[in-house]
């Protein structure tokens, strides 16, 4: 095998580091989930639920997508 171009190797870290953005949303909109469905038992976890579900939304599908869009624009 040979070693990998710095164009894979850059490809992959940000592969990477957009999987772990992606998955670091989905957990907290299953924490928010918890939160506001009063699984876990804090005061005002309602509000604390809803907060952290927008911010998994946010986490999970428009980071990722703003970082491959200026990724692939300073690609070119």
């Amino acid at each position: 095998m040979s070693e990998p171009t710095a164009a894979e190797s850059l490809a992959k870290k940000r592969f990477l580091a957009l999987s772990l953005i992606r998955l670091s949303g989905i957990v907290l909109i299953m924490v928010g989930l918890a939160c506001a469905l009063d699984r876990i038992d804090i005061p005002s976890a309602r509000l604390i639920g809803v907060m952290l579900i927008v911010f998994g939304v946010i986490d999970a599908f428009l980071i990722p997508a703003l970082f491959a869009k200026r990724w692939k624009s300073s690609d070119a």
